[in-house]
């Protein structure tokens, strides 16, 4: 349900020929709160724009699908921390626009404080462990020596 989001390691848009590794699927479901929150934060918004945005966002490193968004926002609602309504867009189609309550902006300003101190503490323990960051099927340099 949730590969829905991709990260290659890189801030820019990745080309086709790079290779992806997706995101954990438990840090997609973990951080789609706060996302979807903080987006509402900005405007009221509706599905597709949301998708947009998060991509927008990323850089184009998570693509999230209309599959793993829409729950959320129906999980957001029925706690009360968005409310919904319909309108007809410019072609006359209907979209449904999410809405940021005051609960909402509470439970934001909540996941923000946690994921600071989760960041706060990732950063810290990186900065004391050398980690390699190369690409995720490459050859060891020992390898590409013998080759040579």
């Amino acid at each position: 349900m949730y590969n829905a989001a991709r990260y290659d390691g890189d801030d820019s848009p990745a080309p086709a020929t790079r290779e992806i590794m997706e995101i954990n699927k438990d840090l997609i479901a973990a951080s789609s709160t706060p996302i979807v929150l903080a987006i509402l934060a900005e405007e009221d918004s509706y599905g597709y724009a949301i998708l947009m945005r998060v991509r927008e966002l990323s850089k184009g490193q998570m693509e999230w699908t209309d599959g793993m968004l829409y729950p959320v926002l129906h999980r957001l609602e029925r706690l009360g921390h968005v409310t919904a309504r319909w309108e007809n867009s410019e072609t006359g189609r209907k979209r449904k626009y999410y809405r940021i309550t005051p609960a909402g902006k509470a439970q934001l300003a909540e996941e923000q404080r946690q994921w600071q101190a989760v960041n706060a503490t990732l950063k810290g323990i990186w900065s004391s462990v050398t980690i390699s960051l190369a690409p995720r099927y490459a050859a060891p340099a020992v390898l590409l020596l013998q080759a040579a």
